[in-house]
């Protein structure tokens, strides 16, 4: 879940006490005239749940009420990254000195919390990582000691911050407190400005909650953007499916969501193109008709790849259901079963008695076979 820049501000940075700069929502280009008036100069910021909003002219400068009027009017009713603009965030306009990128994160890697701190902000991260990656500072979090200010300091060592260095380091352990707190799998400042006073400010924040922390960060998720859904993807969240919709060619059913990856990624590594990402793992398995139904309403889908690999969970249980559902909705595309583990035998017999399709003793086989039929 994502939080819109106005809501990142006033819900997650100001109460953990990272200044940001007197704003207003607005939804009318007479709001946002009333608050250019009250605020003086500023900002007009389109909010949606994404980046590049400044080069999608989604960001304008006001000098007076009716410039921000103007701003407000073309900005309003724009799509921006998919989301439509329904409100904007005016903004004091702040003096800025410098400009600097502050983030933590999760280190896929090292499967730890990163902290990461540039002097060159404003720009985006992922040119500046792959055009001078020495202009990024990160560091790994051990969570059983923390990120403390004498951490962020070591970050910012020869960097000639001069007195920002204080506020710019209490800032960085700020964010990590609230990464750590607030159950974040991203919480971003850029640009985090040095202002011509000294005074450091968070002029834009990203925020991404965890999905599954939705319930203990209840706060939060109320305030979050809805997600962007295709109908697909709706009609699997109705019945408490996660269905992603994907623009390949290979439907993909499997249990458990590490098997389901592992299956795409095959599909992937073989030339293929996976159409979704979609387990029916646990008790899912009793929804496999809507689960095949979704899979088989991509209109891009021109095969599918079963793949079940049963621990605790009975492949021949699973098998059944998605049987059950082949025969009610007799689908016209060809597909591909790979079945072991437990009940695999049972699982094996039901597909090739009920459909007449033989299992592949390999999952390499299965989604090299679905690939070809695809093409």
């Amino acid at each position: 879940m994502n939080l819109e820049e106005y809501a990142a501000k006033q819900h997650v940075l100001a109460p953990a006490g990272v200044p940001v700069p007197n704003g207003v929502m607005c939804t009318t280009p007479q709001e946002a005239f009333n608050a250019v008036a009250k605020i003086g100069p500023a900002v007009v910021k389109a909010q949606v749940p994404t980046g590049k909003r400044g080069k999608s002219g989604g960001i304008k400068m006001a000098d007076g009420p009716d410039d921000g009027a103007e701003a407000a009017r073309s900005i309003l009713g724009m799509t921006i990254g998919g989301s439509k603009v329904e409100r904007v965030l005016i903004e004091q306009r702040c003096p800025i000195a410098r400009e600097l990128y502050a983030a933590v994160l999760v280190d896929v890697v090292s499967r730890a919390p990163l902290v990461l701190f540039s002097t060159e902000g404003g720009m985006d991260i992922e040119e500046i990582a792959e055009e001078r990656p020495g202009a990024i500072r990160r560091h790994i979090v051990d969570v059983n000691k923390g990120f403390g200010r004498d951490d962020a300091l070591a970050m910012l060592v020869g960097l000639d911050l001069g007195d920002a260095t204080g506020g710019v380091a209490d800032i960085l352990v700020k964010l990590y407190a609230i990464f750590r707190d607030k159950d974040a799998e991203l919480v971003e400042i850029n640009p985090l400005a040095v202002l011509k006073d000294g005074n450091v400010v968070a002029l834009d924040c990203k925020f991404s909650l965890d999905d599954s922390s939705a319930l203990r960060q209840s706060e939060l998720a109320k305030v979050a953007s809805p997600p962007k859904l295709t109908e697909l993807e709706r009609r699997g969240a109705e019945h408490g499916l996660k269905f992603i919709q994907l623009d390949g060619n290979v439907g993909v059913l499997a249990n458990g969501a590490g098997l389901t990856m592992t299956t795409m990624d095959v599909i992937d590594h073989f030339g293929g193109r996976p159409a979704n990402f979609l387990e029916i793992g646990g008790e899912a398995y009793t929804k496999a008709e809507v689960a095949l139904d979704l899979v088989l309403s991509n209109p891009g889908v021109k095969s599918l790849v079963v793949n079940f690999c049963g621990a605790f969970a009975r492949t021949d249980v699973m098998a059944d259901g998605v049987v059950r559902a082949w025969e009610t909705l007799k689908p016209g595309i060809p597909a591909f079963f790979s079945i072991h583990g437990t009940g695999e035998d049972e699982a094996v017999k039901l597909v090739r008695e009920r459909l007449g399709i033989e299992p592949y003793d390999f999952m390499e086989d299965a989604v090299k076979a679905a690939i070809e039929a695809a093409r």
